[in-house]
């Protein structure tokens, strides 16, 4: 099977431009101010990620990557032959290369990536280096429904759900559930879900994973306010922000905030909105869960956790959840 078979054409369900002002809008005038921290991957948004992922700082992905090399052949025992493989929030590519190595014939990948020319590059990079592997890419918001691509061949196929990168720790609790109850639906009964999660930990080692030395982290999500500029048509005066990480003890998650530097009033379209000085857009959560918290969280949402493997460290965690048949 050549590379222009393999790749199928991707399917686009991205968010419009209505829904991007519409959050906004509604975020910028809520109190406090938020604003949701799936827009934060655009083109450039998702290039400063991947930077940040190796930092020196970031220790999430380098323990998760280890963590995965070494239970990828756990997982494709678990998986079975023919499996079919669907990644959630799928990035640059990079964990599902340790999967698809290790796992027997799979019969398609489905990457869902709300980042569009992300999504394309690391598909086709994915095509050239398993060229005899079906890729169906998906452009959409995965916390919204959508439906699977048809899957090649006959006769019945597991469908396994990976979602790393601690990116469960993005949604509240709430949140959490009724997304892993969502994918547990589009995988169907007898699916297997494979999720990362960071594990609590000192704040000496959190803050400076979510405020790096370099500044990454920070132009990572300033690029929110220039992405806002550039396509809501606001005028954020980027200087007039810092980036701030919080640990919260009390919710067990780290914070990423922008500050205003001063008193100002920002621009878009009809609106105004005021920032006192200090007054924080807040952008990000990442929830941070202990093993039985986790699964605690897995069985609300209706599956059965069957293992849970961490690092030496104990700075990571892979849950393995089955959705009862």
């Amino acid at each position: 099977m050549n590379v222009a078979r393999s790749l199928r054409e991707l399917q686009d369900l991205s968010p419009g431009l209505d829904e991007f002002r519409e959050s906004v809008v509604g975020g910028l005038s809520a109190s406090p101010k938020t604003l949701p921290c799936k827009f934060l991957y655009d083109a450039e948004g998702s290039r400063l990620f991947d930077r940040i992922c190796d930092l020196p700082e970031y220790y999430p992905t380098r323990t998760e990557v280890a963590l995965l090399r070494s239970r990828a052949g756990d997982i494709a025992a678990l998986a079975g032959p023919g499996a079919v493989l669907v990644e959630f929030g799928s990035g640059a590519g990079v964990k599902i290369r340790l999967l698809l190595e290790a796992l027997r014939e799979p019969a398609l990948y489905v990457p869902v990536d709300i980042s569009r020319d992300h999504l394309s590059a690391a598909a086709d990079s994915l095509a050239e280096d398993f060229p005899d592997l079906p890729i169906a890419p998906v452009c959409a918001d995965y916390t919204a429904p959508f439906s699977l691509p048809p899957v090649p061949g006959v006769g019945p196929r597991r469908r396994v759900g990976f979602f790393p990168g601690s990116t469960i720790g993005n949604f509240t609790p709430g949140e959490a559930t009724a997304f892993l109850r969502g994918a547990a639906r589009l995988l169907g009964p007898g699916s297997l879900m494979i999720v990362g999660a960071d594990l609590p930990k000192d704040p000496s080692i959190l803050v400076p994973a979510y405020d790096d030395a370099a500044g990454v982290t920070a132009a990572f999500n300033l690029n929110l306010l220039r992405r806002i500029n550039r396509e809501l048509g606001a005028g954020f005066d980027l200087a007039a922000f810092r980036h701030e990480a919080r640990w919260n003890p009390a919710e067990s998650r780290m914070e990423m905030h922008l500050v205003s530097l001063r008193a100002q009033e920002v621009p878009l379209g009809p609106h105004r909105f005021a920032f006192a000085e200090g007054e924080t857009i807040h952008t990000e959560n990442s929830y941070k869960y202990g093993r039985d918290a986790f699964a605690g969280l897995a069985r609300a949402a209706g599956y059965c956790p069957a293992e849970v493997w961490t690092d030496p460290a104990a700075l990571f965690s892979i849950h393995v959840l089955d959705v009862p048949a």
